[in-house]
């Protein structure tokens, strides 16, 4: 039998259990040139080579190795829990990442003038925050390092490009109100939630929030980061937008965010303190799945102003009136922090290259970034 007629997954399955390929030779007795030779597919080990390398893996030879298919492979039918805000529709692009022994679905937002980068799309859709049928095209590469990330926070994708970059670890960001992120984390849905909830009592942080909805439970979090949250207008601010009063104005259309969101909840406030009703602000019920999309409808001329962070504002060179300072934090539970692939992502969010990042690009305050807050 040729080598060819051999196909082999040591390469996949070593780096998801955080191998190196010097350790693995050396507890299985060959050179580290044997095992790329191997994973390159130009040498096929002996039968005690294999199961050594089985044994030391945690896996079965049939996991490591198979017949090559005489046919071309085609896409996995599978079923997943998907992380949306609306039903998902057939043919929609999505990624797929493995939380636990849960397979999830994220919708792949749509980007002008781009195609999304997916692992599949929706082949049999359903209700919003329910089960679907998905057609993916790599099964097993969406199982391979990779974090699930809820939140709202638009400057996560300087942190998830620099942790893929740094580690090999693949973050995918589910779009998700804070209120929203934490209730995925409780159901398990996700690696880890980002949150930005203010509580009125005390104006602590989503400390109290974690408390409350995870009692018992081993909990940790992180700061990511202190923002401001502000109104996004038009560039030169044509409407003289300056506080949320004058988002009841004759002739200004806000674009909100949905309920659950921080920015939802200091609009609110900020309504009621001013003394005006929200039925009083033309476009208060619609709504935008997040900052930068809220953002986004100001660019396109859909809306005079929305609430969100100066770095939306940043991102489409529109004006930012700030109103509000809020720390963005990270929740997960502590058993996930202890995996490979958290640990790395943690790293790199002490580094002082994501810092400044977020301090130019994003305009965050990051002194108290990657600091361990207790719960």
């Amino acid at each position: 039998m040729s080598n060819a007629a051999i196909e082999n997954r040591l390469a996949q399955i070593r780096k998801s259990r955080g191998i190196g390929a010097s350790d693995l030779a050396r507890h299985v007795g060959v050179s580290r040139q044997t095992i790329y030779a191997i994973e390159a597919g130009t040498y096929v080990p002996n039968t005690q080579v294999a199961l050594l390398m089985a044994r030391e893996l945690s896996v079965t030879v049939d996991e490591l190795f198979s017949l090559a298919s005489t046919a071309a492979a085609g896409p996995d039918s599978m079923n997943a829990e998907m992380l949306a805000t609306q039903a998902p529709a057939k043919g929609q692009p999505v990624r797929v990442c493995q939380v636990a022994s849960k397979w999830i679905g994220v919708p792949v937002p749509s980007t002008p003038y781009f195609m999304p980068e997916a692992d599949g799309v929706v082949q049999r859709g359903g209700r919003a925050n329910s089960r679907a049928g998905l057609m993916v095209f790599a099964k097993d590469e969406a199982s391979q390092k990779r974090l699930l990330l809820a939140g709202c926070d638009p400057a996560t994708g300087l942190l998830s490009r620099m942790v893929e970059r740094v580690s090999g670890v693949e973050v995918v960001s589910a779009a998700a109100s804070s209120k929203l992120a934490l209730g995925w984390l409780k159901e398990g849905k996700v690696h880890i939630a980002g949150s930005h909830l203010e509580d009125p009592a005390s104006g602590e942080f989503n400390l109290p929030f974690v408390r409350e909805h995870f009692a018992g439970e081993d909990i940790l979090v992180v700061t990511f980061a202190k923002w401001e949250e502000g109104l996004v207008v038009a560039a030169g601010n044509p409407k003289r937008v300056r506080k949320a009063e004058d988002l009841a104005r004759r002739g200004v259309r806000l674009i909100n965010r949905e309920p659950g969101s921080g920015s939802r909840a200091l609009l609110d406030t900020l309504l009621a303190q001013a003394g005006v009703a929200s039925a009083k602000v033309r476009g208060y019920g619609r709504v935008a799945f997040g900052h930068l999309p809220a953002a986004y409808q100001v660019l396109a001329g859909e809306a005079d102003a929305c609430v969100a962070t100066r770095a939306a504002a940043r991102t489409f060179a529109l004006d930012f009136i700030p109103l509000h300072s809020a720390r963005y934090d990270l929740v997960m539970r502590k058993r996930t922090a202890d995996l490979p692939s958290v640990k790395a992502f943690l790293d790199v969010l002490q580094r002082a290259a994501l810092r400044r990042k977020l301090e130019v690009l994003a305009g965050y305050d990051t002194s108290q970034t990657g600091a361990l807050l207790a719960v």
